[in-house]
């Protein structure tokens, strides 16, 4: 496991933490949760999407993906954050998933609508059966941005709280309805990264310190369907 300030389940290999304990922090989450081959991405904040179109043979990483789809079983999809909302995306009629990394550029960037119409076009998808969780993530109490007319569009003005804060869990909600979602399909954990101390989350380490910290991971896979004569 990853000692301070990644202690201590860091799933990231980005932050300076040692690549031999992030090995071992991503095999205990691998054990736990029964998890296939993990797909990961070097994030940039962006709005790339990668599509696995085959069954992984080991666990893999893309570099400048900010969003990754699958129609696989056995596939887990990771997303790495720290204060940034991880969306994931479920489709249980035409059986697909989609792990989604979104801080406020991916937010300014829409890449929640983006990747809801990249399933319909990919997997035949139809974006009312879609359902969507929304990770603990920076909340409307933390979202402070003091340079937010020029960072952020008009459009995210109804989401300004108080003086420079900003909701942007309702962002997202606000999103996937405009791209087709039905509003009781989209969950909101509602908890702050900032806030709570269960969380890896930049905003507080930059308050107490350097800001160096370690990544919590959303992870969502699909099992395979039992087959019945």
């Amino acid at each position: 496991m990853s000692s301070a300030p990644y202690g201590s389940l860091n799933l990231s290999y980005g932050v300076r933490d040692a690549v031999t304990a992030v090995d071992t922090n991503r095999k205990l989450l691998k054990t736990t949760h029964s998890l296939g081959h993990v797909l990961s991405a070097q994030q940039v904040h962006g709005d790339a999407i990668f599509i696995a179109e085959g069954p992984l043979m080991a666990d893999f990483e893309v570099d400048g993906y900010d969003a990754l789809m699958t129609d696989q079983p056995d596939t887990a999809l990771l997303i790495q954050q720290a204060d940034c909302q991880a969306i994931t995306l479920f489709d249980p009629k035409h059986p697909a998933i989609a792990a989604i990394h979104s801080g406020w550029q991916g937010s300014v960037l829409n890449i929640a609508g983006k990747t809801v119409r990249a399933m319909t076009e990919t997997y035949n998808s139809s974006a009312v059966d879609i359902q969507a969780r929304v990770s603990p993530s920076l909340g409307p109490c933390c979202a402070e941005f003091v340079n937010h007319p020029l960072e952020l569009p008009d459009s995210f003005l109804p989401f300004q709280v108080e003086k420079n804060h900003f909701d942007f869990w309702q962002i997202s909600k606000m999103q996937l309805i405009e791209a087709g979602l039905q509003e009781h399909n989209i969950h909101i954990t509602g908890i702050c990264t900032s806030c709570s101390g269960d969380y890896f989350s930049y905003r507080r380490a930059c308050r107490n310190g350097d800001g160096i910290t370690g990544r919590c991971a959303s992870v969502i896979m699909m099992t395979p369907q039992k087959q019945t004569l």
